[in-house]
């Protein structure tokens, strides 16, 4: 409630919002789906107008997604991401600003939930989706959305500053995203056990060979087989240091990291326990 507006906190959340408002126990009893939230009707639904209209807007990030082309043979994933570019490797060894992979930035909605018999709070969020750029389109036979992507620094800020730009001026930022770039990769990822930069390697259609990789994806590639080696935890210290000045916050007063993790951990278990769970 004090929070300085222009302040950034970066913290993990459950993905699927529950409405603040919802009276249930358990959030997992949500009855319909929060992951994606279509920019035509967040300001219509009960499930995202509250927050929304209260500023609670968040950036979500990820190194890209995915979308399948429906084919003769099957379905051909596509990843489709930002281009890269030649900075993405820091110059000096020791240099403090962070010039690796540049991530997609989402525009989200949040939401703070606490349980009606008292307890932890649970922040989870939803992504803003729109209608696919013409440049996507072409992947599927019908009108497909896609996340709603803040390009730059200016429209994050402008998308995060809840008390300087007021919601109907942030909702002008919702629009289709020309600045992205996409190639095919290998059915390897169709697979949610597979999690590695194979996932995202370019492929040639119609050939078992890899196709000679773009000078984008060789930077993301480097980068990620880099980031796997070494210890598998983290530390610390190796967090990226953001050059939009993110204040990393891994323990806010009030946080929802006890209860994602546990939720995680549910989300690991077999399917008949989880079903049960």
């Amino acid at each position: 409630k004090d929070a300085d507006s222009s302040e950034r906190v970066l913290m993990d959340m459950r993905w699927g919002l529950v409405p603040s408002w919802f009276k249930k126990d358990d959030p997992s009893k949500m009855p319909f789906n929060t992951s994606n939230c279509r920019s035509d009707s967040m300001l219509k639904k009960s499930s995202y107008k509250g927050a929304l209209l209260k500023g609670k807007r968040c950036v979500v990030l990820a190194d890209g997604f995915y979308e399948w082309q429906q084919q003769s043979g099957g379905k051909q994933p596509y990843f489709i991401y930002f281009p890269q570019t030649k900075d993405t490797v820091a110059e000096e060894e020791g240099d403090e600003e962070w010039r690796g992979w540049r991530l997609l930035t989402m525009a989200g909605i949040f939401d703070c939930w606490e349980p009606p018999a008292g307890g932890e709070t649970l922040y989870t969020y939803t992504i803003i989706t729109v209608d696919a750029s013409k440049d996507v389109s072409f992947i599927h036979h019908r009108q497909v959305r896609a996340g709603a992507i803040l390009d730059g620094d200016e429209a994050i800020r402008k998308w995060l500053d809840f008390a300087e730009v007021p919601t109907q001026e942030a909702v002008k930022l919702i629009q289709p995203m020309e600045n992205i770039v996409f190639h095919p990769v290998s059915t390897f990822v169709n697979s949610i056990r597979n999690n590695t930069p194979e996932c995202l390697a370019p492929i040639e259609l119609g050939a078992k060979k890899e196709v000679k990789a773009t000078p984008s994806s060789q930077m993301m590639l480097g980068w990620l087989k880099n980031s796997q080696e070494g210890s598998p935890q983290k530390k610390e210290n190796d967090v990226p240091r953001w050059t939009s000045q993110f204040i990393h916050s891994p323990s806010p007063k009030k946080t929802s990291a006890g209860i994602l993790q546990q939720w995680l951990g549910k989300q690991g278990e077999p399917a008949a326990k989880k079903h049960k769970a």
